[in-house]
């Protein structure tokens, strides 16, 4: 068995192109994302994000997961914030986790959703994420790493288009408070 040198660092604008054609890879491979984005690469970038990491095996880009504020068509902030008893300003969204399909069970998405909670709670933010309702192997990893459910909820993506999305929250760990001037 070959052993492989993995990596996790940040996004560069230079990896975007890569990860738009491993999203494809994904997308032909298990459906993700459900609906393809019009425009991938701006898919990956929104006005939202606060970070985005990628994966590297031996030195090529094979993952990705980006960490963001919640907006509007997220649901598992406002859940977590109503049980909190805070609102969805204090959550940061974990999302466009995928990991080329060639490169699947070297533990990478575990390494990827590692780096995006540590980033969250070193903000002062707690990790939730929005997954659609399946037993996909993205369910089945963040149940294993121990996000706990928060609910499942029905939401309408078009007019002819309604699904069952799994709302998660990170599992309890230290939160930093935010740094001095952020505004939280």
């Amino acid at each position: 068995m070959k052993a492989y040198e993995s990596h996790i660092r940040p996004r560069t604008d230079g990896d975007v192109d890569r990860c738009v054609e491993i999203l494809a890879e994904v997308h032909r491979h298990s459906g993700y994302p459900v609906n393809w984005p019009e425009r991938p690469a701006d898919w990956l970038t929104p006005h939202s994000q606060l970070e985005a990491w990628v994966a590297e095996v031996d030195g090529r880009v094979v993952g990705h997961l980006s960490l963001s504020r919640a907006t509007e068509g997220d649901a598992a902030p406002g859940l977590w914030g109503a049980r909190a008893g805070v609102g969805a300003e204090v959550t940061a969204v974990v999302g466009r986790l995928f990991v080329s399909p060639a490169a699947h069970g070297q533990g990478l998405g575990a390494a990827l959703l590692d780096r995006a909670v540590e980033e969250a709670r070193a903000r002062g933010l707690q990790p939730v994420l929005d997954v659609v309702d399946s037993r996909s192997a993205a369910t089945v990893l963040y149940e294993r790493l121990g996000w706990k459910l928060l609910d499942v909820v029905e939401q309408r993506w078009a007019p002819d288009q309604l699904v069952s999305v799994r709302c998660y929250v990170a599992p309890p760990g230290p939160v930093s408070p935010p740094p001095p001037g952020t505004g939280g």
